[in-house]
C-alpha cells in the first residue's frame, strides 16, 4: 500500500469555491492569502487572465477576488488562482435561463416538448480532489501537478485523463502522461472501471491500451481508447500509476448518451407488444404512460418494477409468427449482459425467475477447439536478449494473429520471427526492449489466448567514480560519474538525502550519453558534505570541502629612497590572480598619468613613478577590494648637493647613502635578480673592480666548502674588463656603479667585494648577499594508525629549510584510484604530526605534504603507502555459560552487530579471577568460532570471562558476563525429549533398518536402560548406544518378533525420567479364506469369502478381485481396493466359464498367494431371467450441520479479510451471512463463495467500521444451523508511528 503523501503547507488561508450562475448575470471569486504582499495570479483554463472588459482583478492587502461580467456558456470553464508555490482550482458553472415550452400541433399527442439548443458538450474534467470532494462548494484541493507548481512532490502525474461524453457507437480516447526523470524503473499503469474490474484483461475489440515513451522529454504517454462505445460503458474509471515506493491514482467519469432519434418518430412504439400491432396509433390514447419523464426509458429491469406500467395499460403480450425457438438454449449461451435483451425479445416478463432457473442449469465448459497448448500467463526475458513464445494448435493447416496490446503485429525486418512447424506455432522477438514489455494474444478464429511479457533491465552499474574536490566559496563544482548504460536514471544524494531540482536551481543535473554530472553553481560552507550517486547496480561516494577564501601576500612593498629624476617602483605580490586594488599617497588614491603607471598582472601589482620629484616624497598604502587589510611603504626623496670637487679626488664608496652598513647583508630570492646599486665618487673617474668569494658566507647550504673560488670583475671609463657569466652584467654612470645579477640561485650567496680606485686612491667595501628560497620536501611519510575514519601520519622536516624558518606544512590526500590530490589545510600547520578527518571507511587512501616557509611552498614529498581507513568492530553480543563442570566451562556468544569495512579475523577469550586485574588468555591466538570449550581449570575458583573481536584496526571493546562464575559442576534433574515422530506408533516393514535417536538431558552423567515389554534389552535383540546428550536404540533388520512396547529410563542417584516408544512391524498379509461362488444368475455372479488368518500385523485395507475365462485362463482385474467380503461380478459373457480368485491388500501390499473358487461359474445362453429384489428407497435427506466453525480474527485496515467456516446438509442448503444480525448478501463490499461445502466470506480492503460479529446461517427442508465469529479491524501503524513507539519504548 502506498505510503500517505505529505501536501505542502498551502500560501492561501481563504480559497474560491466553484459556483454557479445564469447567463448573462455576473460572479465574483475571492480568495485571501496568508502573507499580504504574495503576488497572485489567475487563471483560465491554465492560462493567464489579464484585467480587461470580461475580467476585474482587485488586490486590497492579502485579499484578492476576480469578477467576470456578462457570463456566457463559453465561461463555463476550470479557473486557478496561484500564490507561490501554491494553486487552487475552481470552476464556473453557467445555466440557463428558463424558456417558455413550445405547444405542439393541434393534431399531433398533447405533450410539451422542449428542443434542445445545441448537442450536449464535454465537461471539463474535474481534478482528482474535486472528484473526492463531498459536496459541489467545497474548496477545490490544491494542485500538485508540475507544469503549474512544484507543491506535491510525490504526484506522478504531469497529465491526467479528463472525464467525458460520448454518443453510442462512437469512440473515445482517455490520456494520462507520467514524468519519469525521477523514476529509477519503468512506472506500472492500470486502468480500471468502477472500484475493482481491471480492464488490462478485456483488451480487444472494444476496447485498446497504448503506451509511448518520449526521450527527449522523458515522457511516458498511456492512452485508453473506447471503440465503438455501448451504453453500459458508462460509469466510473480509475487510472493508477505505480513506480517502486511512489504511487498515484486519477477518477473520472464516462458518459454514453444514446443516439438522437429522428424528428417526429416516436422510439417508445417499437417496444409496445399490443395486439394491434398492424393498426396506426394516434391521439391521445398512443402515449404508453403518464407522460413523465421516466416514459421513455429503454431499462427493462425499470419497467419490471413500475406495476403501473402494466395496470394502466390493457395490453396482451403480442405472440409472434415466427417458428418455436428454444429461449433456454440461447440464454444458456449468451453473456450475461445479453439476458435483459433476450428476455426483452421474447416477452419473458418474471426477470427474476429467468435467472434462478438459467443458475440451476448446468453449462458445460467447452475446452478449446482450437489450441492443444496454450501460453503460459506470463513470461521474464531481460533487456536485449530475445524470447520465444510458442503455442500448439489442433489443427495444422489453420493460421494464427499474433497481437500486441490489442494491435496485430506484422513481420517487420529482424524484430519478429514467425515459425510453423507441423502444430506448433512461434513468435520470436529478438533484441527486447522495455518496449515489448507488454500484453501478447494469439489468435485463432475465434478463440484467443494472452500472456504478459515482462522486460527486465539489466543492473546499471558505475563505471567511473565520483573523486573528492575541495574548493573555494562561489566556485563552481562538477561532480561527473560514469555509468555503464546511456540514459539511465540515476538518483543523487547528499548525507542520504535525495537532491532535487528546487525553485532556486541550486543543484543542475546534466547528461550526456553515459556520464552523469552534478554541478553546484556557487559552493557555499553548507553544500560541504558526502554526495552519493546510485544506480540500481551500485552507487558511488565523494566528498567535497569548501573553504573561504583567504588572501595571502607572498612579497610586501618595501621602502624606497631615490633621488631625482631616477624610477620609484613599489611591488606587490598576492596570493589571487582575481583581486584588484588601489593605491593610495597619504590617503590620496593614486591615479595614473604621464609619470605614473599602475599595472596589474596575474599576482603581482606595481606602482612606477618616473622622473621622481620633491613631492612624489610620502607613504604609499595598497588596498586590496573587498579585504580588510593594506600594504605601506614609504619613499625617501634624497637630494643631491653638487659641491665644487678639486682636481685629483680620491676614490669614496658611499654605502651609507643606502642605508646600509659595509657589513649589511642583502636577502634576495632565488629566481629574482639581484641589483647592488653602490654610489661612487672620485676625480679621474675610478676604475671598479666586483669580487665574490674572498670572504666565507655567513651562510652557506649544507654540504658545500667556505671559501670558494672567487669570481672578479673590473670596469673601467664605464666598460666592462673582464666577466665572469652571462648572468652578471656590471655597468657604470656617473656616480653610480651597478652590479646585476639575473636568475639569483644558491650559488650566488656570499660576501661581493667592490674596490674602486683612481689615482688618486682607492676604496673597498663588502656587501653580503643571501639567496633564500623555499624547502625542500618534508621526508619519510608514515601512518602511524587508522580510524573509522581518519589517520594520524607523521613526516620527518626538510633537510634544507631555503634560508628561511619552517613556518609549517599544507597536507593533501587522495583516493588510490584517483588522480585529483585534496588539500586538507588551507593555513600552514606546524606540527610533523597530523590527524586527518572525513575519510571514507574502507576506501584506500594516499597522503603527501608540502613544507612552506616565508617565501613559498616546497614540492610535495613522495606519496605515503596505501592504507584504509577502518575501526573496531562493535563488541560481540549474547555471551553467555553454554555448559559448565568441574574443571572446563562452555561459553558462546554471536557476532557483532558491525563488522565495518574490514574482515573479522577472530575472537579473543580472556579470564580474570575474582580479586585480581589480570586478564589471562584463554587460548593461544584467535578462534574463528562463535563458541568456545575452555578445559583444565580449577575446581571452586571465581572466574570472569570476556570476549573482543579483532580485525586489522585492533581489539573492540569487550563484551564481559554479568558476573562471576564459579568452576563447579551444577546437578540438572534427568529429562528425556521424544522425538514427535516417535510420539505415536512408529510403523516399520519386515527387513527395514530401525535408528532410534532419543535426546535427553542430566547432569552428572545419568543411567540410561531399555526394556521391552518389562524385560530389559539383549544385545542380541536390539543394539543401544548412549552419550552424554543421547541415546540411540539400533536393530539392523526388523522382524515381526520386534514388535511391541520399548520403555527408556533415564536415572540419576534417586531421581529418574521414563518414556515409551511403540514400534510395530508389519508384512504381507496371508490369502483370504473359503472363497465360493454364491449365486449366478444372467451375467453376474455372486463370491463370498473370509478375510485371511494373518493380516500381516496391521489392518486389512481391501481386496483385489480378479476373474478368467477357463478356455484362455487369462486373469483380468475386476475390482481394486474392495472393502467388503462380498462381491457381485457383472457384464459376463454368455456361453463362457469362469472361475474367481481375490487377494488381500494391507498397508505393505497384496498378499503373496491368493484364494482361488473351487468351483467354476457358467454363464447360460437363454432360459434365464432374473427378477431382481425389491428395496425400499432409502431416505438420505439430513438438517445442515457446521463441521467447522467461524474463528474470531483480528485483521488490518486496507488489507482484504476472509472468514471461512464448512457445512454438510442434504439437499445442498441454502448459506445466507450477516453482520450484526444483518443481511449483507447484497452488499458490494462482500463476496460468498461456496465450494465442495466450504464456505468464504471475502471482505475487501476493510475499514475500522467493518468490525462486528458475522454470522452464516444454513437452512434446508429439513432444518437448519447457525455460527457466528467476531472480526476485529485494527488501524494501519505506520513506518513514522513505529518509529516513535520504539523511541518510547526505549
Amino acid at each position: 500500500m502506498p505510503e500517505p503523501v505529505k501536501k505542502a503547507v498551502s500560501a492561501f488561508s481563504k480559497k474560491p469555491k466553484t459556483q454557479e450562475a445564469e447567463e448573462g448575470s455576473s460572479v465574483v471569486f475571492e480568495a485571501e492569502t496568508e502573507k499580504p504582499d504574495a503576488k497572485v495570479k489567475w487563471q483560465c483554463n491554465s492560462k493567464d487572465i489579464a484585467s480587461g472588459n470580461k475580467y476585474a482583478i482587485t488586490a486590497d492587502g492579502n485579499k484578492h477576488s476576480l469578477a467576470i461580467k456578462a457570463i456566457t456558456k463559453e465561461d463555463a470553464n476550470v479557473y486557478a488562482v496561484i500564490a507561490g508555490g501554491s494553486k487552487v482550482k475552481f470552476e464556473l458553472k453557467v445555466t440557463s435561463k428558463p424558456e417558455v415550452p413550445v405547444e405542439a400541433p393541434a393534431d399531433g399527442p398533447k405533450e410539451s416538448i422542449v428542443e434542445p439548443e445545441a448537442p450536449p458538450l464535454p465537461v471539463a474534467a474535474p481534478t482528482e480532489a474535486q472528484t473526492a470532494a463531498p459536496a459541489p462548494d467545497a474548496p477545490p484541493a490544491e494542485d500538485g501537478q508540475p507544469p503549474d507548481t512544484r507543491q506535491d512532490l510525490t504526484g506522478l502525474f504531469t497529465e491526467k485523463p479528463q472525464s467525458g461524453e460520448v454518443t453510442v457507437g462512437e469512440n473515445i480516447t482517455f490520456v494520462a502522461k507520467v514524468n519519469a526523470e525521477s523514476l529509477l524503473k519503468k512506472p506500472t499503469v492500470k486502468w480500471f472501471k468502477g472500484k475493482w474490474m481491471d480492464l488490462a484483461s478485456k483488451s480487444g475489440k472494444h476496447l485498446q491500451l497504448k503506451e509511448s515513451y518520449d526521450r527527449n522529454n522523458k515522457i511516458y504517454t498511456f492512452e485508453m481508447q473506447i471503440i465503438s462505445a455501448k451504453p453500459n460503458f458508462a460509469g466510473g474509471y480509475r487510472c493508477e500509476v505505480s513506480s517502486r515506493d511512489k504511487f498515484d491514482s486519477c477518477n473520472f467519469e464516462l458518459a454514453v448518451h444514446e443516439a438522437r432519434a429522428v424528428e417526429g418518430f416516436d422510439i417508445r412504439a417499437a417496444f409496445r407488444r399490443t395486439s394491434e400491432a398492424g393498426k396506426k396509433r394516434s391521439g391521445p390514447q398512443t402515449s404508453s404512460t403518464d407522460g413523465k419523464d421516466d416514459s421513455g426509458e429503454l431499462d427493462f429491469s425499470t419497467l419490471l418494477k413500475k406495476s403501473s406500467f402494466l395496470k394502466s395499460s390493457n395490453r396482451n403480450v403480442q405472440m409472434s409468427s415466427e417458428p418455436d425457438v428454444d429461449v433456454w438454449e440461447i440464454l444458456r449461451d449468451a453473456p450475461s449482459s445479453e439476458y435483459q435483451k433476450i428476455a426483452f425479445q421474447y416477452g419473458i416478463t418474471d426477470l427474476r425467475g429467468m435467472l434462478k432457473r438459467l443458475k440451476k442449469m448446468k453449462k458445460e465448459e467447452k475446452k478449446s477447439a482450437a489450441f492443444l497448448k496454450k501460453l503460459d500467463p506470463a513470461y521474464q526475458v531481460t533487456k536485449g536478449h530475445k524470447i520465444k513464445l510458442a503455442i500448439e494448435v489442433a489443427n495444422p493447416d489453420v493460421d494464427v494473429k499474433w497481437l500486441k496490446n490489442g494491435q496485430e503485429i506484422h513481420p517487420t525486418g529482424s524484430k519478429y520471427i514467425f515459425e510453423s512447424v507441423g502444430n506448433m506455432r512461434y513468435l520470436t522477438i529478438n533484441h527486447c526492449s522495455l518496449s515489448d514489455d507488454a500484453a501478447y494474444c494469439c489468435v485463432v478464429g475465434d478463440e484467443k489466448c494472452t500472456t504478459e511479457l515482462f522486460v527486465k533491465e539489466p543492473p546499471v552499474m558505475i563505471v567511473k567514480n565520483l573523486e573528492d574536490q575541495m574548493v573555494m566559496k562561489g566556485e563552481r563544482v562538477e561532480l561527473e560519474c560514469e555509468v555503464s548504460e546511456e540514459g539511465a536514471n540515476v538518483k543523487w544524494e547528499k548525507d542520504g538525502v535525495e537532491l532535487t531540482r528546487d525553485e532556486s536551481f541550486k543543484y543542475r543535473f546534466k547528461k550526456d550519453g553515459c556520464k552523469h554530472v552534478l554541478i553546484i553553481n556557487e559552493a557555499t560552507k553548507e553544500d560541504c558534505g558526502h554526495y552519493t550517486v546510485k544506480t540500481n547496480g551500485g552507487e558511488s561516494m565523494a566528498e567535497l570541502l569548501v573553504q573561504e577564501k583567504e588572501l595571502e601576500v607572498y612579497q610586501s612593498i618595501a621602502d624606497l629612497t631615490v633621488k631625482a629624476k631616477d624610477q620609484a617602483v613599489f611591488k606587490c605580490e598576492v596570493s589571487d590572480e582575481t583581486v584588484r586594488g588601489t593605491w593610495y599617497k597619504n590617503g590620496v588614491e593614486v591615479k595614473s598619468d604621464a609619470r605614473v603607471n599602475i599595472t596589474h598582472i596575474g599576482r603581482i601589482h606595481k606602482l612606477t613613478i618616473d622622473e621622481v620629484k620633491p613631492e612624489d616624497e610620502g607613504d604609499y598604502t595598497f588596498v586590496p577590494d573587498g579585504h580588510a587589510f593594506n600594504l605601506s611603504a614609504k619613499l625617501n626623496f634624497l637630494e643631491v648637493k653638487i659641491d665644487y670637487v678639486p682636481r685629483q679626488d680620491p676614490p669614496k664608496i658611499h654605502l651609507d647613502c643606502m642605508g646600509r652598513t659595509p657589513e649589511s647583508t642583502i636577502v634576495v630570492v632565488a629566481g629574482n635578480k639581484l641589483r647592488l646599486d653602490v654610489p661612487i665618487t672620485g676625480d679621474p673617474a675610478p676604475t671598479v673592480v666586483w669580487t665574490k668569494g674572498e670572504k666565507a658566507s655567513s651562510v652557506k647550504p649544507d654540504g658545500e666548502e667556505k671559501g670558494g673560488p672567487a669570481s672578479s670583475w673590473t670596469l673601467k671609463d664605464g666598460e666592462v674588463i673582464t666577466e665572469g657569466d652571462g648572468r652578471v652584467h656590471v655597468e657604470t654612470s656617473k656616480g653610480h656603479c651597478v652590479f646585476t645579477i639575473e636568475g639569483a640561485d644558491r650559488q650566488d650567496e656570499g660576501i661581493y667585494s667592490v674596490v674602486v680606485r683612481n689615482p688618486a686612491g682607492e676604496d673597498t667595501a663588502d656587501i653580503n648577499v643571501k639567496v633564500v628560497d623555499v624547502p625542500d620536501p618534508p621526508q619519510a611519510i608514515k601512518i602511524l594508525s587508522v580510524g573509522e575514519d581518519s589517520c594520524v601520519v607523521q613526516w620527518d622536516p626538510p633537510q634544507f629549510d631555503g634560508g628561511q624558518p619552517i613556518i609549517g606544512y599544507v597536507l593533501e590526500r587522495k583516493k588510490t584510484k584517483s588522480y585529483r590530490w585534496m588539500r586538507l589545510n588551507f593555513d600552514p600547520y606546524p606540527d610533523t604530526t597530523y590527524e586527518a578527518k572525513r575519510m571514507i571507511e574502507g576506501m584506500a587512501y594516499e597522503m603527501r605534504v608540502y613544507a612552506v616557509n616565508s617565501i613559498g611552498m616546497s614540492r610535495h614529498s613522495p606519496a605515503s603507502q596505501p592504507f584504509v581507513p577502518v575501526a573496531p568492530t562493535s563488541a560481540p553480543i549474547g555471551l553467555c555459560v553454554d555448559d559448565i563442570s568441574d574443571t572446563s566451562i562452555s561459553l558462546k556468544w554471536r557476532r557483532p552487530e558491525r563488522i565495518g569495512a574490514a574482515e573479522l579475523e577472530g575472537y579473543g577469550v580472556e579470564y580474570c579471577k575474582e580479586g585480581t586485574d589480570e586478564w589471562i588468555p584463554a587460548i593461544e591466538g584467535l578462534t574463528d568460532r562463535t563458541s568456545l570449550i575452555i578445559r583444565d581449570l580449577t575446581t571452586g575458583d571465581k572466574l570472569q570471562f570476556r570476549v573482543r573481536a579483532y580485525n586489522m584496526a585492533g581489539p573492540s571493546a569487550p563484551t564481559t558476563l554479568a558476573q562471576h562464575v564459579t568452576i563447579r559442576e551444577i546437578m540438572q534433574r534427568p529429562k528425556i525429549w521424544v522425538p514427535r515422530n516417535l510420539r505415536q506408533t512408529l510403523m516399520k516393514k519386515v527387513g527395514d533398518t530401525v535408528n532410534l535417536v532419543i535426546p535427553f538431558q542430566g547432569k552428572p552423567r545419568p543411567k540410561v536402560t531399555w526394556s521391552k515389554d518389562g524385560e530389559p534389552l539383549l544385545p542380541t535383540f536390539a543394539c543401544v548406544r548412549n552419550s552424554d546428550v543421547d541415546t540411540i536404540l539400533f536393530i539392523r533388520k526388523t522382524d515381526r518378533k520386534h514388535s511391541g512396547k520399548y520403555d527408556l529410563q533415564v536415572q540419576i542417584e534417586n531421581v529418574e525420567d521414563t518414556a515409551s516408544v511403540t514400534l510395530q512391524v508389519v508384512d504381507l498379509p496371508g490369502p483370504p479364506e473359503a472363497l465360493k461362488i454364491i449365486d449366478v444368475w444372467g451375467f453376474n455372479v455372486a463370491l463370498e469369502w473370509k478375510p485371511p488368518k494373518d493380516n500381516g500385523n496391521c489392518e486389512i485395507t481391501g481386496y483385489t478381485i480378479q476373474k478368467a475365462d477357463k478356455k484362455t485362463m487369462e486373469w483380468y482385474t475386476v475390482y481394486e481396493q474392495y472393502r467388503r467380503t462380498h462381491s457381485v461380478v457383472s457384464d459376463l459373457i454368455m456361453g463362457n466359464e469362469y472361475i474367481f480368485r481375490v487377494f488381500a491388500i494391507n498397508l505393505v501390499g497384496l498378499s503373496p498367494e491368493p484364494c482361488t473358487t473351487k468351483d467354476s461359474a457358467y454363464i447360460q445362453k437363454t432360459g434365464i431371467a432374473y427378477k431382481p429384489p425389491s428395496h425400499k428407497e432409502h431416505d438420505f435427506s439430513e438438517a445442515p450441520k457446521f463441521t467447522h466453525p467461524l474463528v474470531n480474527r483480528s485483521v488490518i485496515a486496507g488489507y482484504n479479510a476472509t472468514l471461512s467456516c464448512s457445512v454438510r446438509g442434504i439437499p445442498k442448503p441454502k448459506v445466507t451471512w450477516y453482520k450484526n444480525k444483518m443481511d449483507i448478501s447484497n452488499e458490494a463490499k462482500y463476496r460468498m463463495l461456496s465450494k465442495q461445502g466450504v464456505l468464504t466470506l471475502e471482505i475487501r480492503k476493510p475499514c475500522l467500521f467493518d468490525g462486528g460479529v458475522y454470522t452464516c446461517k444454513a437452512v434446508n427442508d429439513s432444518g437448519e444451523d447457525v455460527v457466528e465469529c467476531k472480526l476485529e479491524v485494527r488501524p494501519q501503524i505506520f513506518k513514522e508511528e513505529k518509529k516513535e513507539e520504539k523511541k518510547e519504548k526505549k
